[in-house]
């Protein structure tokens, strides 16, 4: 899996200021996302974004969108944004409820755009992959499962992310629930609740999650960090040491 950073983690940061971060704390791969870094659209400020990260010696592995496949909301700026970062990849949301609260007709018009969405993407060599929250059709394993079962296409995968306020060996199961479909790995220590710890502080947590990931035939190909203490720039190279020390250690290489 490849250490990488969600740029939301750092709204505050300009692209400019925040790739050079990004590099120097070692980390391969940034998602950038589409609400103030990478507007969908704009496909402009896209390719020159995609230029800072190539000339830092990193890679662009997913584009943070904001689409929640409403029936006639339009994914294509997503995709042109996209596609001018270099992205195979792009994060989409599942509607705006939560799975337990979806009427049939809600559920049934997210499938069918989700559905049309993913074609769409397909024509163009990217994939799309489920942001996995609350207030969502993927909010929790089972709700996933169904959901990527009835939209039933290979270029739909999900994130996965602990869920807020669960204790590791739920977390663990939930994750296991769908792994088999889970392209990558939102990576933070929130506890108990949404209080933001350093990474060190779930080890144990990430460790196992690694361990888990590195047995499957195809593990997610991204652990990505997400909001630290206090959207502190100055957190990032520990939290990112953190994260690479986990990943080679899983790998089977001694930690530094």
């Amino acid at each position: 899996m490849r250490p990488g950073l969600c740029s939301v983690t750092f709204r505050q940061l300009t692209p400019e200021q925040l790739v050079p971060l990004a590099a120097e704390a070692g980390l391969q791969v940034i998602e950038w996302g589409g609400d103030v870094h990478v507007p969908a659209g704009d496909v402009e400020r896209a390719a020159q974004v995609a230029e800072l990260t190539a000339d830092a010696g990193l890679l662009t592995c997913s584009y943070g969108a904001y689409f929640r496949a409403d029936p006639d909301e339009p994914l294509t700026p997503v995709l042109d944004s996209a596609a001018a970062l270099c992205a195979d990849r792009v994060r989409i949301w599942a509607g705006r409820v939560d799975s337990a609260d979806a009427s049939a007709q809600q559920y049934a018009q997210t499938v069918a755009r989700l559905r049309d969405a993913a074609a769409e993407a397909a024509e163009r060599g990217i994939t799309l992959a489920l942001e996995y929250h609350r207030g969502t059709l993927a909010d929790t394993p089972q709700a996933t499962s169904r959901l990527l079962a009835d939209v039933g296409s290979p270029a739909l995968t999900t994130y996965w992310q602990p869920s807020v306020g669960v204790p590791d060996a739920v977390a663990l199961a939930e994750y296991d629930a769908v792994a088999a479909h889970t392209s990558a790995v939102h990576v933070f220590s929130w506890w108990p609740a949404a209080e933001r710890l350093r990474l060190r502080e779930r080890a144990e947590l990430w460790r196992a999650l690694f361990t888990a990931a590195s047995a499957q035939a195809s593990p997610p190909r991204d652990a990505l960090l997400e909001f630290v203490p206090d959207d502190d720039p100055a957190l990032l190279a520990s939290e990112a040491a953190t994260l690479r020390a986990l990943l080679t250690a899983e790998a089977g290489e001694p930690a530094p």
